[in-house]
């Protein structure tokens, strides 16, 4: 199938890899225009409950789920065999242990990424499947926000960006999730929105250290400012490009929805580490992944490369990593931002 074609033709197959809150979400999406969908799922009595309760009751359990339109496996291998377009729906910390499974080419596949974090040597999703599966980023689409799942589970009017290469092709994807409550906006700057998409969920750790430690809403506001102009900087220094329009919704809105929101793990995370929690407790409790926790170091080691000034991110790293005392970074942090 050539490159440039690859989403073009009629009845591509679809198959959702991962089984969270994002996933399910996405997949609630998918049915209203696919007659059948792939779903990797790693518990079997996971698959077992779908297919009894028509829910995924541990994550997401308002979305009622058509288990007879549902190709579950916990096969990897079977579940991209069936699939044209795959997509990539796993913690970021989980995702190279699925990987490890993986035993069949991905030549003639699409690639999605609905992941927000690094894996592998400080590598995005797409950085990865270019690097390590021989993925020409032509063939790559990312899906961003802002969007949390819960408020589709909800069915309240929501935004999803997706991004490739080709216009035409992200505009394909848009077709295949659009809904009456999510509208679907095409883009192309996959390098830029992965990295925002990374980026935000570290600064919401840090608004939610903030709501901790005792700070309101007019601090909150000055912090979020500072922490786009450091995601603007990082993304001007390490992937510039003249045509990104960074006060869309994938960059500035997600950061703002993330940072706010009630449904923010990483706020939720981050509220519990100014509480007092140590990192394990507040991990162990929230028992979901807080992907900004392992962006926070990379991040730091891969901005070792560029030297943006970035003090926020810099302080939830202390924090987080060299375990200081988050009242005194953030009192220190208050007097650089402005």
């Amino acid at each position: 199938m050539a490159t440039s074609n690859i989403l073009s033709g009629k009845n591509l197959r679809y198959a959702m890899i991962g089984s969270g809150s994002w996933a399910t979400a996405l997949v609630k999406l998918l049915m209203n225009h696919q007659e059948r969908i792939a779903w990797f799922i790693r518990d079997q009595k996971n698959i077992d409950r779908v297919m009894k309760n028509h829910r995924n009751k541990v994550y997401l359990s308002s979305v009622i789920l058509e288990p007879e339109r549902l190709i579950m496996s916990t096969d990897l291998n079977e579940i991209v065999s069936w699939a044209d377009v795959l997509i990539f729906c796993i913690p970021s910390a989980y995702f190279i242990e699925v990987m490890d499974r993986l035993k069949l080419p991905l030549d003639d596949k699409f690639i999605v990424s609905a992941i927000k974090g690094f894996v592998g040597e400080n590598m995005t999703i797409a950085e990865y499947f270019h690097k390590e599966h021989n993925i020409p980023y032509d063939r790559i689409g990312v899906v961003s926000g802002p969007c949390h799942a819960e408020e589709v589970g909800m069915e309240r009017l929501s935004y999803l960006t997706f991004t490739s290469k080709h216009i035409d092709t992200a505009r394909v994807l848009c077709d295949e999730f659009r809904c009456d409550y999510v509208r679907t906006i095409a883009g192309t700057d996959i390098y830029g929105v992965e990295y925002a998409a990374a980026l935000k969920n570290i600064y919401a750790i840090a608004a939610g250290i903030c709501h901790g430690l005792g700070y309101g809403d007019n601090f909150t506001s000055v912090l979020i400012t500072s922490s786009f102009k450091e995601i603007v900087a990082f993304l001007n220094a390490s992937h510039p490009d003249k045509n990104r329009d960074v006060l869309t919704s994938p960059y500035l809105g997600d950061l703002l929805v993330t940072g706010y929101s009630q449904f923010s793990r990483n706020r939720t995370f981050g509220n519990m580490i100014g509480k007092g929690y140590s990192v394990q407790s507040a991990q162990m409790e929230m028992n979901m992944v807080a992907e900004g926790y392992y962006a926070t170091k990379i991040i730091h080691h891969i901005n070792q490369k560029f030297r943006v000034d970035m003090p926020i991110a810099e302080a939830v790293y202390e924090i987080l990593y060299d375990g200081k005392y988050p009242a005194y970074i953030i009192k220190r942090l208050t007097e650089k931002l402005i």
